[in-house]
């Protein structure tokens, strides 16, 4: 099976998320009455500034931060299903079991074909939908 190569994004929109990202992080104290993150407001416009020039010292951080994101799905998205397959798929199985229902037909049938003959026979192709 042929991978597919993922494009990596700009360091021009990488700067500007970061950027959003520590601003509000310098911002959130102000919700309780605090004062204001200094650290993270440096930091934001550093990124601010980074991001607009679209400089090349992001690459490095935006290399890792792609790797990071590309590790967290390999690991995340299998959580996920599973928790959905045991949660919903699962548990409709064992109701539609009890009680009775096959709606795909699965059972053991003794007949010769397991052709389904039509009930209606005016259907066309035309205007199927």
């Amino acid at each position: 099976m042929e991978k597919k190569q993922i494009k990596i994004g700009s360091n021009r929109s990488f700067g500007i998320v970061f950027f959003i990202f520590f601003l509000i992080v310098s911002l959130w104290p102000l919700m309780n009455g605090e004062n204001i993150r200094l650290w993270s407001l440096v930091v934001s416009i550093i990124f601010l500034i980074l991001g607009i020039i679209n400089s090349k010292i992001l690459n490095p951080l935006n290399s890792l931060w792609f790797k990071f994101g590309l590790f967290l799905g390999k690991i995340i998205s299998p959580i996920v299903m599973g928790v959905v397959f045991f949660l919903v798929v699962t548990p409709t199985g064992i109701i539609m079991r009890l009680i009775g229902k096959d709606l795909l037909n699965l059972k053991k049938n003794n007949s010769s074909s397991y052709w389904i003959e039509k009930q209606n026979e005016n259907n066309s192709m035309k205007n199927q939908f």
